[in-house]
């Protein structure tokens, strides 16, 4: 798995526990939808620090609880 991968797989995980949607976190987390959209979809796979930082305060977490996850324990290196 890649990091635009994990980072899409986690949003939607959180989501899921907190139950809320994703048009929801972007509300939460002042993100626009299409952003938000463009990441769980996959069309964003290179999502940024900053980005990740808004929709951790949107979820109410910080951005070590986000990345403290199985799914990114084993990526897969990227090179371009």
């Amino acid at each position: 798995m890649y990091i635009g991968e994990a980072v899409k797989e986690r949003i939607l995980e959180l989501c899921r526990e907190r139950n809320i949607s994703v048009n929801k976190l972007s509300t939460l987390s002042g993100v626009t939808q299409s952003t938000v959209n463009n990441i769980v979809s996959g069309r964003n796979n290179s999502t940024t620090v900053s980005t990740v930082k808004k929709l951790c305060d949107g979820l109410e977490i910080t951005i070590e609880d986000f990345f403290h996850s199985e799914l990114f324990r084993h990526l897969e290196q990227e090179i371009h």
